[in-house]
């Protein structure tokens, strides 16, 4: 193993290895994903979602990890390493494994890795439209937002609205439509009065719509690809690359994804029929892969959406899915997505933008 980084190792495990040996190196490895190899050549892969599933149909525990990962496992050439965080968008995975004229694997890129911060880095100019829905009532921000509606709530020394366009405007994205209705007075004065010069739409809604029916306001106003934000998050990635994955794809809209790790806090039980005991597990862990609230958006994705009809956009993707149209996604990690949507969420927002 001479020349190979030794911390690739907490992600390999030999082919002969027990499934419960490899539970323990992927839960050790905090990755969700085990390189399964002889010696360091790739034969397969398993994620702790495989094992999970494997488990609940009753296998054993005993049996070789290789008998149930996958034999053709996603990895790239040494020359094409500068290939992965394209590919693992588009297969939405968390890793790959760049291996050398042996198949032998000598590097491992995660999709974290893909995302440190780029502030140093010169943005490419977009020049799209950015959509804000900032509609809602806010009421998990209660009682904050009896007093002051969430698109105004200050994150540090700005509205969590001004942080969000400004984000986009590093992209050049400097027209915005914002959707409002609670306190929507209240919004557009605060914008009136603004020292820095805007450049906002307001569209507003008569009754409640959701964040479907609201979007669905621009079907006679928009023309051109655009991005979509909910009012209380923020996205720390390239959003260059993000409109880049959604063209390159195809989508008629594309949802920014987050990968989601949780762990229950006590040993599980599974039962058999007849109530007893079949399996234990030890604090399982459990990978999602969550809505950020941030989209990418084609104008023909307007058209899929019922005039005045409170909606949610889920449910309008769900109609798109159904008709076959194309739908994608585009992977961050965790870290890279902030919400401000409930008070904890919000001091954590506080916090990393170093407002505390």
């Amino acid at each position: 193993m001479t020349g190979i980084k030794m911390d690739i190792l907490n992600y390999i495990v030999e082919e002969n290895i027990s499934v419960f040996d490899t539970m323990k190196k992927i839960d050790a490895g905090a990755r969700g994903i085990a390189f399964v190899c002889r010696g360091l050549k790739l034969r397969a892969v398993v994620t702790d979602g495989d094992i999970r599933r494997y488990i609940l149909g009753g296998g054993s525990l005993e049996r070789a990890v290789y008998e149930i990962a996958h034999k053709e496992p996603i990895y790239l050439k040494e020359d094409q390493e500068n290939q992965a965080a394209v590919l693992m968008r588009k297969h939405s995975i968390t890793a790959v494994p760049i291996v050398n004229e042996r198949e032998e694997i000598v590097k491992i890129r995660f999709i974290k890795e893909e995302f440190r911060d780029k502030e140093a880095e010169e943005k490419r100019s977009l020049d799209l439209l950015l959509v804000i829905m900032a509609g809602g009532k806010g009421t998990r921000l209660k009682p904050y937002t009896d007093i002051l509606p969430k698109p105004l709530i200050p994150v540090g020394d700005k509205t969590i609205t001004e942080h969000i366009m400004d984000r986009f405007a590093e992209y050049d994205c400097r027209q915005v439509m914002m959707i409002v209705n609670y306190k929507k007075d209240f919004i557009k004065a605060y914008y009136a009065d603004s020292e820095e010069p805007r450049n906002i739409v307001f569209v507003e809604e008569d009754t409640y719509l959701g964040t479907g029916g609201g979007l669905g306001l621009l079907t006679d106003r928009v023309q051109d690809t655009f991005f979509m934000s909910n009012c209380d998050i923020l996205i720390d990635a390239d959003y260059a690359d993000i409109l880049d994955h959604h063209r390159t794809s195809g989508n008629m809209i594309t949802m920014v994804c987050a990968e989601k790790r949780f762990e229950i806090p006590y040993g599980t039980v599974q039962l058999g029929q007849d109530g007893q005991i079949t399996k234990l597990k030890e604090k399982p862990r459990f990978n999602y892969y969550v809505n950020t609230g941030f989209y990418v958006i084609e104008p023909s994705f307007l058209q899929k959406i019922p005039s005045n009809t409170f909606i949610h956009i889920t449910d309008v993707i769900d109609k798109c899915i159904a008709d076959g149209e194309k739908v994608g996604s585009y992977l961050i990690s965790d870290d890279a997505w902030m919400d401000m949507g409930q008070f904890d969420e919000l001091e954590k927002m506080k916090e990393r933008l170093g407002s505390l």
